[in-house]
């Protein structure tokens, strides 16, 4: 098993113009023992739709420098991009088909689409990403789960065809137990009671052992963002569409029961407990052949109690993760994505995560994680 960084761990210093490209290449290949691989958010990273012959000569440049590999570019689809229409499946895939050749010219073996992008969009694609000998996964994101006909459909299609150039991309936040402990400090900070914390904790914990008031498989269906302005509407008017309407009335309830008079952000912090995938270790397993990379994702990297220098994400179950690819036979790559930046973005500057060393944190986990 391999490890890298997906550069979008650096979002925030990258925006405040703090690291440069090379200077996130350079941290990766000297800073981080053992990791070598790059992952990057194409519109991020380069100058899109054409970084430029320039360019590619010094991405290559840099990847001789400090000894990293090109592993994943993840690509998205702005369909709103034209004030006439929005774009149909055809359209997306001819950007995607684009964005392989992208890829491929910057040395690039694999590409992933969001977890919004349709099979058939990838489908019209595979034809050029099998031309090129690349792999294009979808990426599995929270509160997807693994057993989802979003991942059912692609392994499908993979296995009826015979191809391994088609898969998926799981992001560990499947594997979250609970939410972050930094974004429910950041609700605190906006007047949440910590009450509603307790309870978000609560009922996340329910609904992991079976035990929660209403059924998650339909919220499983649904997309975190989806989930979120669902919950709103039916806060602000009672409505929502109607496979959420039962799990939301019993979650209102749960919240009453636990918040003295409970806020509209109360509330949604208490909906935080549906953010969850709880996914299955033992699929993943079984799925190990299918995967084209893995995020690595995590939001807070805290040292462990009683192990000076170790560190974990309180909210995610790494080592359940990680044991579960060692055991399917996984050689591919691991990319760190740090995500957590955003929720202390509401402070000042010098309050703000250290991006590089919740990094490094990170990679000391990993380190060890796949040693055991």
């Amino acid at each position: 098993m391999k490890t890298g960084v997906s550069l979008y761990s650096y979002q925030q210093s990258h925006f405040f113009k703090e690291l440069t490209l090379e200077d996130q290449i350079r941290e990766v290949g000297e800073n981080l023992p053992g990791a070598d691989g790059i992952e990057i958010v194409d519109e991020m990273s380069l100058r899109y739709p054409d970084p430029g012959e320039a360019f590619v000569a010094q991405w290559f440049g840099w990847m001789d420098k400090y000894g990293t590999v090109p592993v994943t570019m993840d690509v998205s689809f702005d369909v709103l991009q034209f004030r006439d229409h929005v774009m149909d499946h055809e359209e997306v895939a001819e950007r995607l088909r684009h964005d392989i050749r992208l890829a491929h010219r910057l040395g690039f073996a694999n590409v992933r689409v969001l977890s919004t992008c349709p099979l058939d969009v990838m489908v019209r694609a595979l034809p050029e990403i099998e031309r090129l000998g690349m792999r294009l996964g979808k990426e599995v994101h929270q509160p997807m789960a693994l057993e989802g006909q979003q991942v059912t459909e692609i392994i499908d299609y993979a296995e009826k065809h015979a191809t391994n150039a088609i898969g998926i991309v799981p992001d560990f936040g499947i594997f979250g137990f609970r939410p972050t402990e930094v974004l429910l400090a950041q609700y605190e900070r906006r007047g949440a009671k910590r009450n509603a914390s307790d309870a978000a904790v609560e009922l996340s914990a329910l609904l992991r052992a079976g035990q929660g008031p209403f059924d998650f498989a339909d919220i499983a269906r649904q997309t975190a963002g989806n989930l979120r302005s669902e919950f709103k509407r039916f806060f602000t008017t009672g409505e929502s569409i109607p496979a959420l309407k039962g799990p939301f009335e019993a979650l209102r309830a749960f919240a009453d029961e636990r918040v003295p008079q409970p806020s509209e952000l109360d509330y949604i912090v208490v909906a935080e407990a549906i953010m969850q995938s709880h996914t299955s270790f033992d699929t993943m397993r079984q799925l190990t052949g299918h995967v084209v990379s893995c995020h690595g994702k995590f939001n807070n990297m805290s040292e462990i109690p009683g192990r000076p220098g170790e560190y974990h994400d309180l909210a995610i179950d790494y080592e359940g993760a990680i044991k579960a690819l060692k055991d399917g036979g996984y050689e591919g790559y691991i990319n760190t994505e740090y995500e957590g930046q955003r929720y202390s973005q509401d402070r000042s500057r010098a309050e703000m995560m250290d991006e590089v060393d919740q990094v490094r944190r990170h990679h000391e986990m990993l380190r060890r994680l796949i040693a055991a």
